[in-house]
């Protein structure tokens, strides 16, 4: 009865992870998806998007039917079918539960790495598993709470977890962190082979406690001890700068972005500044909605995105009215950090020429992704649901943002307490 009732449940959870039958808790970059009611409020759904639907395969002894797809892809659409699909993996079961030389087994371990391959399989990097640790944590940094770690943006999806950036004053940053270091040992432990998300939770921590990172960049490889603290995701930093210069430095995309970016541009164009520099180095991204908000306060009107799904068919994102600094010249900063929803707003910011981008180039993270919550587990799972193009058409997965004006901001640099890229901006506009 104890089998039965657990095949049951491990079902639900796959079956609800293929098919999509949960809610949303929070949206990463993309999360709103169309037709629903949010897109609705924003006025983004003029245009239902129709996905095609590939027809399922049928089974041994049923009538054939025409494929209209160019690839068959076996969908199982009833009870049954999903029984005789599932067949298989519940005779794995059986036999690794009778023949395993270390009993007892841990079921929902088992469960929880069912669900990892299964994603894994789609060969995509960022749609994976998160445990409810995992996925707690991950929406407590989208929602701007507390949380203990070492205060940087990570990529798990890869072969070792990857910095994407580390977050401004945070242990990470103060002990050098880069974006594009890998993680490839925690505490003296390999993590060749070790899932990202279980190797995250080595590094996450009680506050106050050290962890060392065994750190690959490029060709270099060595150690950083890193003492763990409650880290408040921060968001916006702003002030004048000499020269009637107006600063806004943007370090994520969540909730609370919208509201202090446009308190911030109201207290400094409040001053009659000459240009505004917007620093989006080192921002890891965040919510969709918010990257469209933000990017509305800076272009007044057009596209700001678009989303491209697997059937080749767009959807529009553009910008809404009533922007604070749609006319002052501005310079973007950009970096190898600058990642997904700040890649959004640069890119738009690029392709109308509103303003101009110095730095170098930025990540290219051009994927969209939907969080959900499985109703029947504590965790969640985060699916790529399209890709997103500039307003010019261009695609940047992989590729990253080109500056307008590239300056590299070497080791000697931070050594030395400078920032040419800043110093760049600063120039820009006294020259103008």
């Amino acid at each position: 009865m104890e089998n039965k009732v657990l095949r049951s449940f491990l079902l639900a959870i796959v079956v609800i992870a293929m098919l999509g039958v949960t809610f949303l808790s929070g949206f990463a970059v993309g999360a709103l998806m169309p037709n629903n009611l949010i897109r609705q409020a924003l006025g983004l759904d003029k245009t239902p998007v129709v996905q095609a639907i590939p027809s399922p395969t049928p089974l041994p002894g049923e009538p054939t039917q025409a494929i209209e797809t160019p690839t068959e892809v076996f969908q199982a659409a009833t009870e049954d079918e999903l029984k005789e699909l599932f067949k298989p993996f519940w005779e794995s079961w059986d036999l690794l539960h009778e023949n395993y030389v270390d009993q007892p087994l841990d079921d929902l371990a088992l469960m929880r790495g069912a669900i990892s391959g299964m994603l894994a399989a789609t060969g995509d990097k960022h749609t994976s598993y998160m445990d409810p640790e995992q996925f707690e944590q991950a929406n407590a940094e989208m929602s701007g709470e507390e949380y203990t770690g070492i205060g940087a943006w990570v990529n798990t999806s890869g072969e070792y977890i990857e910095v994407v950036s580390p977050m401004k004053n945070s242990p990470a940053a103060k002990a050098g962190l880069k974006a594009k270091d890998l993680v490839i040992a925690i505490d003296g432990e390999d993590m060749t082979g070790i899932p990202g998300d279980l190797a995250l939770q080595k590094i996450l921590g009680p506050a106050g406690e050290a962890v060392t990172l065994t750190i690959r960049r490029a060709e270099e490889t060595f150690d950083v001890t890193i003492v763990r603290e409650i880290i408040q995701v921060p968001a916006v930093d702003y002030e004048m700068l000499e020269g009637d210069i107006a600063y806004i430095a943007l370090y994520t995309f969540n909730e609370l972005a919208t509201a202090q970016v446009r308190e911030a541009l109201k207290e400094l164009l409040a001053q009659n500044p000459k240009g505004l520099i917007f620093d989006l180095r080192n921002n890891g991204g965040g919510f969709l909605v918010t990257a469209i908000e933000i990017t509305s306060e800076f272009i007044s009107n057009g596209v700001v995105m678009y989303e491209e799904y697997g059937d080749g068919s767009r959807d529009s994102y553009n910008a809404q009215p009533g922007g604070l600094a749609t006319e002052i010249p501005m310079v973007v900063l950009i970096n190898e950090g600058t990642a997904s929803a700040s890649e959004i707003t640069a890119g738009a910011i690029q392709d109308y020429g509103r303003g101009t981008l110095i730095g170098v180039t930025s990540y290219g993270k051009g994927s969209v992704q939907n969080w959900i919550a499985l109703r029947t587990e504590k965790g969640g799972v985060r699916i790529t649901i399209a890709r997103w193009l500039t307003p010019n058409g261009n695609q940047i997965n992989e590729v990253g943002l080109t500056p307008d004006i590239e300056v590299p901001y070497t080791q000697e640099d931070v050594d030395a307490d400078r920032d040419p890229q800043l110093d760049a901006a600063i120039e820009f506009f006294n020259q103008q």
